[in-house]
Formats: structure tokens, sequence, C-alpha cells
């Protein structure tokens, strides 16, 4: 016999043994039994019951193991500031999306001065592209509307916002805004999918669906976004799953949210977490701060009364 014969697979009906290629009658459940025609099928039923329910578990287990794998996999690093190249801050604003080329530069580089090729300080100006910045908020939206046509998922995102808080001018139209984080989703903008989650968490708009929720906020937390795995901690935690709560606070500890490292230390106060896993999630939480500290993101941060979450 060939190496290619050794290769073939002949199907078996599961009723009466008969074998070839007619054997194509696949059991609808667990896709694994095979029949010659629906009348062997039928016979079989009751004998295959038992083991057909296994192999449907077994598979949902492996179907839930590989789901698990990709859910708590460490995400991809956010992006770097392209002016500086440090760490760009978790804290909205840490950052600032500029409109007028796309770019999210950090907060230091936001305050720091523009100077001129002669070294002079300039007005104020893009410290990325150069071009001026706009002197209303007006103006600031036409641009932004540029960028969405040309797919910038960021300005997407907000116009997404705008549309759900019906600000700048916009509407207040909650249909629009799911369109839109749908399509800065799809473009790569994580936070979309904690947006998209929300609304059918708290129902704006849509009916509430928890599965949903669940869905678009697994997949923000894929891509790297902070607060969709914080919220997929919290839903561990309140279900009593600790082990998968502190999974996700481990992760978004790692990514510099500072909520998720409070929860840890309710955990271990509670008895829920041990002394080790707050002991690396502070760390974890210094290394996140020492990679995004500069003297300038200091100096911007000191003009600014109080932090809050983007």
């Amino acid at each position: 016999m060939s190496t290619d014969d050794k290769d073939i697979i002949v199907s078996v009906c599961a009723n009466c043994g008969k074998e070839g290629d007619e054997v194509n009658n696949i059991c609808n459940k667990c896709k694994k039994a095979t029949y010659c025609n629906a009348a062997c099928k039928k016979k079989h039923r009751h004998k295959h019951k038992k083991k057909c329910e296994e192999h449907i578990r077994l598979a949902a287990e492996r179907a839930a193991k590989l789901h698990d794998e990709e859910l708590f996999k460490q995400p991809p690093p956010a992006e770097d500031c392209p002016i500086c190249f440090l760490r760009m801050p978790t804290l909205g604003t840490g950052f600032r999306y500029m409109a007028c080329c796309g770019k999210v530069i950090c907060s230091g580089c936001d305050y720091a001065p523009v100077y001129d090729n002669q070294g002079n300080i300039v007005a104020k100006k893009c410290p990325y592209c150069r071009a001026p910045a706009s002197k209303s908020q007006k103006e600031s939206i036409k641009r932004e509307k540029k960028r969405v046509d040309v797919d910038d998922p960021v300005a997407i995102y907000n116009l997404g916002n705008h549309y759900r808080d019906g600000t700048n001018g916009f509407p207040q139209d909650y249909t629009k805004a799911l369109e839109l984080w749908h399509r800065a989703g799809e473009l790569g903008y994580a936070m979309a999918y904690s947006n998209i989650g929300y609304t059918y968490e708290t129902g704006r708009g849509v009916e509430v669906d928890k599965k949903k929720v669940l869905h678009y906020w697994e997949l923000g937390a894929m891509r790297g976004c902070v607060v969709a795995r914080n919220n997929l901690g919290v839903i561990e935690l309140c279900e009593g799953n600790m082990d998968r709560a502190l999974k996700h606070y481990i992760i978004t500890v790692e990514g510099g949210d500072i909520k998720s490292l409070d929860a840890i230390k309710r955990m271990y106060l509670k008895g829920d977490a041990t002394k080790d896993d707050y002991t690396k999630a502070l760390q974890l939480y210094q290394v996140y701060l020492g990679e995004i500290k500069s003297v300038q993101r200091d100096k911007a941060a000191a003009e600014r009364e109080e932090y809050r979450y983007y």
C-alpha cells in the first residue's frame, strides 16, 4: 500500500457498518457520527445519544478553552507618542488627538512650545505637522470631518461621541453613533468597542443585551482597551469568578489602569487575592508609571486640576 493509500479516510455508517463515499449523512448535532442514509441515522439515534452529548460537551470545552486563550493573551501594546517616542499614558488627560494630521500625541508634547528654524517660539501649532491651531470649535470639527473621510478611526470614534451626546452642532442620534463606533472598531480603534458594549448595557437607542455587552467588551479587551477589560473584570467579580477577575485586572494594571489596581487591593483585603497578587500588581503599575514619565508631561499635568478617564 502506498503512502497516499494510507492517508485515505473511509467513512463508515455508525449503524450498519457500510463503508464508502455514499456514507455522508452526518449527525446534525455533534457532526461526528456518519450514516449511509436517514433511516440508519434514525435507527441509531438512541444508541448514539450519550456519545453525541459527550462530543458536544467536549467540543464546547475546547471552544471555551481556545476563547480564553485568546481573551487572556497579552494584548498588543499601545503605540508610543510619535514625537517623544515614550509610552502613551492610559488616562485620556495624558494624550490628545490632533485633527489636523490625525496623530495622537502625549500631553507633554502638546504642552511643550513649538520652535521655528531659528529656535524662536512660534504661535501655537501642531507639534507634529506644524499646522496652525484651530481658532474655534467649528474649525476643529471641520478638520475632524475631513479625517473621517479618509477613514481615520479616532476621528470616526469622536464623531460617534458627538452624535451620542448631541454636542458641537450634532443632533443626538444613538443609531448614528453606534454605526460610527462599529466602523471605528473595524478600522482598529479598540475604545469604540467599549462604547458599543456600554450602549447595549444601558439600552441607549437599542434594547439591553447582556450577550452583546460581553461580546463587544471582549473584542475591545483583546485589542488592548483597558476600559473594556476592566469592565470584564467587574462582571467576573460580581459573578464570583475571582480567578478570572484577577486575570483581567492584572492585564489592565500592566496597561496602566489605576482602577484595576484598586480592585486588586480590595480583593486582597477581602481575601480574594493573595499578597503576591497585589505585590505583582503594584510592581506592574510602577513599571507603567516609569515608562510614561517625562518632565514635559509632569508640567502639563501640574496645570490640570483633576484627572479623569477618557
